[in-house]
């Protein structure tokens, strides 16, 4: 169907609670990734994007985390494949997209990189003094949503009150501003979580989340217009 509509499936997401796992539950995970490889196989993709564990059995330790996504991103190497591991805001111990730069780092392995969305980010309000550190090579992909400041639990804040750039309160502006400085030039992804999105006409939401991205790139390109033409909007 994909093939079909001339369409590509740029990743495999979420694989969830995997990092920092008790000897049986992380030899099931490895286990459980090589399924999710199979998968990515048939649908032609390459990428698969993993979340910060929130698991209750898991294991608060830098190092430990950062040797499991090591060998998982060595077992992915085999078969051509790339890793992106993202922050949770609600993460039982990796809550923020500085940690898991860390992580990253410490794993220290070529297809292994990090994955930005602006929700997780801004939800937690983190500033962005981090983010210029970040190589474009090292970002495997890059989720946006806005969203209204509301004070409520940060998780049903995510699952019902996302929306589209420009819609909220978050500076998407200036986080896709940083981004596209880096030298990233990979997809640019709604990550959109909305009860009224549900609940609409599914062409009209479409439109409007092209809409979005025409307007988050004219905004971005009047402060840095030669860099954010290279990154992809699909």
């Amino acid at each position: 169907m994909v093939k079909d509509a001339g369409l590509k499936i740029i990743a495999l997401q979420p694989f969830r609670d995997f990092e920092g796992m008790p000897a049986d539950k992380r030899l099931k995970n490895f286990a459980r990734a090589e399924r999710k490889f199979d998968i990515m196989e048939q649908l032609d993709t390459d990428s698969l994007l993993i979340c910060s564990n929130v698991s209750p059995h898991a294991i608060n330790g830098m190092q430990r985390s950062a040797d499991d996504l090591a060998e998982l991103a060595q077992q992915a190497a085999k078969r051509g494949f790339k890793i992106g591991y993202e922050a949770l805001a609600w993460g039982r111990y990796i809550k923020d997209y500085q940690q898991a730069w860390e992580l990253v780092k410490m794993a220290d392995q070529s297809n292994l990189g990090i994955i930005l969305d602006s929700f997780h980010i801004f939800a937690r309000g983190q500033d962005l003094s981090t983010l210029a550190e970040i190589p474009g090579n090292k970002i495997t992909l890059v989720q946006i949503a806005d969203a209204p400041k509301l004070d409520m639990d940060v998780l049903q804040w995510s699952r019902h009150f996302r929306c589209f750039p420009g819609q909220g309160d978050f500076p998407i502006v200036e986080f896709m501003k940083i981004v596209s400085q880096s030298g990233y030039q990979g997809y640019v992804s709604h990550e959109i979580f909305n009860d009224e999105f549900r609940s609409s006409p599914s062409q009209a939401t479409a439109l409007d989340g092209i809409r979005s991205l025409v307007w988050l790139e004219d905004e971005v390109s009047k402060v840095a217009p030669a860099i954010f033409q290279q990154t992809n909007t699909p």
